[in-house]
């Protein structure tokens, strides 16, 4: 294994309670570099206490890719690898080795898998492949929200996947996205062929419940000639029909839903989220359909974001459901029972468990 020389890089502002277990975290780097935007808490001194390095900046106007190529411009020059984290993120132990046994001379940038939430008992909830461990040179980050890592080099950009290597995000629940939504509408205003700003603000008109402009602002995404990634056009279509959903229009919501499925078939999250959409219609058949068709997927996406309700025992449970008011009550007790491996002693679960064993034990 070649010894590389690895940093960590951050920004933060107001962030000492995460302080702590962000830089235990992290200590298996070479060094800690935190930009610090005007935290009005102990953060600054908490980490410096433990070791980090911290420069202190003022981002104005607010821009994440301003204040992300700020902090990179700190990290020393002898980086072979740069680890751009946040303090609300968390790496499982060992994470350096992973990493220094996937990289190789040549590399600018690992993937790693990123759970973005966790359920309550510790298993992935939202995830999917992060990108932001790279080469310090021939990389700058652009957007005003939801950043990215743009290449700059000559030569074609080769990365490499690091098995084994996951980060763990602990979101502050309290903590405002306010921001988002005017930054959003800035990057479409200074980039308006980009697909990619597209779908983000009107992925961000749904979380602000402004539907329509959901709707309007996705169906522009779909119709751009950029707009050719797949998985990316499915989860439009499935916020689409999420949206027409919100307005009470079930036609245009199931549309949209089989549009979806029909854009990206092997992810299963557009199929649960249209049975989930069909057992607020109390529409049976439908949630069964859905639920089968989602279960035949053994596979999570290794490019898109996997939702958790995909994956846990969520089909199963909707199945059960619609097997049970279906008079399937045989079929509703397995799929319960399925339920139940994957979220054992769910009080509700147990109870529809009985219910089905009893109906199955009638006939």
């Amino acid at each position: 294994m070649a010894n590389y020389k690895i940093y960590v890089y951050a920004i933060c502002k107001n962030e000492e309670k995460f302080v702590e277990r962000w830089m235990n975290s992290m200590s298996e780097a070479d060094g800690i570099i935190v930009t610090d935007t005007g935290s009005a808490d102990g953060t600054v001194e908490k980490l410096r206490a433990m070791g980090a390095v911290v420069y202190e900046e003022t981002v104005v106007p607010w821009r994440f890719d301003t204040a992300r190529n700020l902090s990179l411009t700190h990290v020393p020059e002898d980086a072979d690898i740069c680890v751009c984290t946040d303090l609300d993120e968390v790496f499982e132990e060992g994470w350096r080795e992973k990493l220094e046994n996937a990289w190789s001379s040549g590399v600018n940038r690992g993937n790693y898998w990123y759970n973005w939430s966790l359920k309550d008992d510790g298993t992935p909830d939202v995830q999917f492949v992060y990108f932001k461990v790279h080469t310090k040179e021939n990389y700058i980050w652009e957007a005003p929200v939801h950043e990215y890592l743009r290449y700059t080099g000559e030569t074609p950009e080769k990365k490499v996947f690091v098995n084994g290597m996951t980060l763990n995000h602990y979101p502050n629940r309290a903590k405002s996205r306010g921001s988002y939504l005017p930054l959003l509408e800035l990057a479409v205003k200074e980039k308006p062929d980009s697909e990619r700003n597209m779908y983000y603000l009107g992925r961000e008109y749904f979380y602000n419940k402004k539907w329509d402009k959901c709707i309007n602002t996705l169906m522009k995404h779909l119709s751009m000639p950029t707009s050719k990634w797949k998985e990316e056009r499915c989860a439009s279509m499935r916020w689409i029909a999420k949206a027409y959903h919100e307005l009470g229009n079930k036609k245009e919501s199931y549309g949209w839903f089989y549009r979806a499925v029909a854009e990206c078939p092997d992810m299963r999250d557009a199929y649960v989220e249209c049975a989930k959409t069909a057992y607020a219609y109390k529409d049976w058949q439908r949630v069964l359909f859905f639920t089968q068709e989602a279960l035949k997927i053994k596979e999570k996406s290794s490019v898109y974001v996997n939702m958790g309700y995909a994956w846990d025992h969520t089909p199963y449970d909707l199945a059960g459901l619609a097997c049970y008011w279906l008079g399937m009550y045989k079929k509703s007790f397995q799929y319960f029972q399925d339920a139940l491996s994957l979220k054992p002693q769910d009080e509700r679960l147990l109870k529809n468990l009985r219910f089905a064993q009893e109906k199955a034990g009638s006939i």
